[in-house]
């Protein structure tokens, strides 16, 4: 049987203007992690990363601490099966209609547009997020020239399948994504409805890890959100 570590990316740049960036709590979030599993002395024959900023460089720092410790971390290959969904395009596309037709996305908009603290600022965007997204897995809105919900769940099983696939039995894998392909292993491994996958990708901690064992027949779920790294309230987010 395979081990395998799926990484949510550490924090990013929440409401700036690159998002794609992590945060200086995000590094910080990123170097608790490769400093726990080197003192833990985790060992994985193969690594891979999706393609965003946020995910290959939350990879970077964790193996940045292998090597201070003369440490081996395999060179993260990139699998661009395992980016997250376009959530940004999905709220660009559909949020104009939406507020024209829709009370209760009206009232999540405003509360967003009325908040001025930080923390609130991400707490009402969440809320309003979440209820868009929550239609486009539905198919209840269906943004122009973005991927649906299946055909991003059919891209991201594919990207699993390859990387997975392409090693040797009892291996032991980490993965650098988001919370998407996070939750539609979970999927996988509990046989989830797209709605209860969707509040599963909510649950995921930045920089928390899940641990999945597999083989060709069996794909199970040992762990899920795990954040021992971040034993500080402080460095615990969601956004």
């Amino acid at each position: 049987m395979g081990r395998l570590w799926l990484v949510r990316h550490s924090q990013a740049s929440f409401l700036q203007e690159n998002y794609d960036k992590l945060s200086e709590l995000g590094e910080a979030q990123s170097r608790l992690l490769g400093e726990y599993w080197v003192r833990h002395k985790m060992h994985f024959d193969r690594v891979c990363s999706g393609p965003c900023v946020r995910q290959k460089d939350t990879a970077k720092i964790v193996a940045d601490n292998y090597r201070k410790a003369g440490l081996d971390f395999p060179a993260p290959v990139i699998v661009n099966e395992l980016d997250e969904y376009s959530g940004e395009a999905v709220l660009k596309w559909a949020l104009p209609g939406l507020l024209g037709r829709d009370a209760g996305i009206r009232k999540l908009h405003q509360a967003f547009a009325d908040s001025r603290d930080p923390a609130e600022r991400r707490k009402t965007f969440q809320k309003l997020f979440e209820a868009v997204i929550g239609q486009w897995v539905n198919g209840e809105i269906s943004p122009e020239g973005v991927e649906s919900w299946s055909a991003f769940s059919a891209r991201v099983h594919r990207g699993f399948k390859t990387f997975l696939s392409a090693g040797g039995q009892g291996e032991r894998l980490a993965i650098f994504t988001s919370g998407g392909p996070i939750a539609l292993a979970v999927q996988r491994a509990l046989d989830l409805s797209p709605q209860n996958t969707l509040r599963v990708s909510w649950m995921a901690q930045n920089c928390s890890y899940s641990e999945f064992i597999f083989s060709r027949e069996r794909f199970t779920m040992s762990t899920f959100n795990s954040f021992p790294h971040l034993d500080d309230l402080s460095m615990q987010t969601y956004r």
